[in-house]
C-alpha cells in the first residue's frame, strides 16, 4: 500500500512539473505580431526566407514577414512584411536576405536609407539584394580558385 502512495505522489510531481514547464514556455513565445504598416519588396531569390522570419533594422526585431508568393508576369518573389507603425522608413532603404549565422535561419535586414520621404502603408521598397545560398558561395570559391590555378 505505502508503495501505490508514494508511486501517485511521484506521478503527481511528474505532471506538475510538466505543466511547469509548458506554463513557462508559453509565456516566453514571442508570437510574431503582424500589426505595423505593411510594406513589399521584390527579390529573384528569397532562399530560406519564410512567413513569420523576423524584419530588423540594427539587429532589432521591427516587424514580422507576413506573405509570399511568384509574381506570375516578372517571375520575382514578392515578400510583404509588417513594419512597426513607430518607425519610418525613408524610401530609399535597402532590404536585404540576411542569415543567423552559417546554419542558422533567414530574416529582413532593412539598412534605412536618407530620403526625407518615408513608405507608408502598402509601399514598395525598391532596393532589394537577394538571398545568398551557401551553394552560391561555395561555387564562387572554387570558381576563383580554378581560375587562379590555371
Amino acid at each position: 500500500m505505502k508503495r501505490h502512495v508514494i508511486e501517485t505522489l511521484l506521478g503527481g510531481l511528474v505532471l506538475f512539473a510538466a505543466a511547469a514547464f509548458l506554463f513557462v514556455g508559453f509565456l516566453n513565445v514571442e508570437t510574431g505580431s503582424t500589426s505595423g504598416h505593411l510594406v513589399e519588396a521584390r527579390f529573384n531569390s528569397v532562399d530560406g526566407l519564410t512567413v513569420g522570419s523576423d524584419v530588423r533594422i540594427g539587429g532589432v526585431k521591427v516587424g514580422t514577414v507576413t506573405k509570399q508568393y511568384v509574381d506570375t508576369n516578372s517571375f520575382e518573389a514578392v515578400v510583404k512584411f509588417t513594419v512597426d507603425d513607430e518607425v519610418e522608413l525613408p524610401n530609399d532603404s535597402q532590404v536585404l536576405i540576411s542569415s543567423n549565422g552559417l546554419l542558422g535561419g533567414k530574416y529582413l535586414r532593412i539598412v534605412p536609407g536618407h530620403s526625407d520621404a518615408v513608405i507608408g502603408d502598402e509601399g514598395e521598397l525598391e532596393n532589394t539584394k537577394d538571398a545568398l545560398s551557401l551553394e552560391d558561395l561555395l561555387g564562387r570559391a572554387i570558381f576563383l580558385v580554378t581560375e587562379q590555378a590555371e
